[in-house]
């Protein structure tokens, strides 16, 4: 008799640069771990050998010019293989997957903010995820002001060759970001079940973490 594996979950973090998202979700899965969950930690876009590949194309300061839906579909196509080799398996055997962005930030960088259409995206988005849909999308949202101090201070302390985005998006107009937390905020709006907007403009990381756990608790361990 072969017994039925229950589905883990699976968990998403969204935001601007500079929200603290990737620190959070690190301390998220230790959390889970700490607990007896069998927790992964992954990143989009990446995850898998082929979507890291496609990862430092995207973001390389060489890649060629290209338009807003050929990037949309270098995202897609990482996203794809990130899905089938990493998070789906991972989801059937019962584990929790924490994913340091998601469908959310391809809607708002390059579906709305970039110009590639948000109707192309959600095409995408149906092929590619189809029903493999986060449990949980926590957004972390901060001032763009207080955002821009973060990176700033981030690539003080991190050499121009350390940093993953130098350019690409940290270094875009205020208005730009400006343009991406009310996207984030507009998503959170219209899917409130499965989105939870956090404060992210506290100094204290264990703060936002304590908040952090507080929604995944709520949402997920009383269900």
């Amino acid at each position: 008799m072969t017994i039925k594996t229950e589905r883990g979950y699976f968990i998403t973090f969204e935001g601007g640069e500079g929200s603290g998202k990737s620190t959070q979700a690190a301390f998220l899965c230790q959390h889970l771990q700490r607990i007896g969950k069998q927790a992964l930690l992954t990143r989009e876009p990446g995850g898998s050998k082929f979507a890291e590949y496609l990862r430092k194309f995207i973001l390389s300061s060489d890649t060629p010019k290209h338009s807003p839906l050929s990037e949309a579909l270098l995202f897609f196509s990482a996203r794809a293989d990130h899905l089938e080799t990493l998070i789906r398996p991972a989801l059937n055997k019962g584990k929790w997957i924490v994913c340091d962005r998601f469908i959310d930030t391809t809607r708002i960088y390059q579906g709305s903010a970039s110009g590639a259409g948000i109707e192309n995206i959600l095409k995408l988005e149906t092929i590619v995820v189809a029903d493999t849909r986060p449990d949980l999308t926590i957004i972390m949202d901060l001032p763009v002001d207080l955002a821009f101090d973060r990176v700033a201070k981030r690539r003080y302390m991190l050499n121009s060759s350390a940093c993953e985005l130098p350019d690409r998006y940290e270094s875009r107009s205020k208005r730009f970001h400006e343009h991406l937390r009310q996207g984030f905020l507009d998503i959170a709006t219209a899917a409130p079940d499965r989105c939870t907007v956090v404060d992210a403009s506290s100094n204290n990381p264990e703060a936002v973490s304590k908040a952090v756990w507080h929604v995944v608790k709520t949402k997920l361990f009383s269900v």
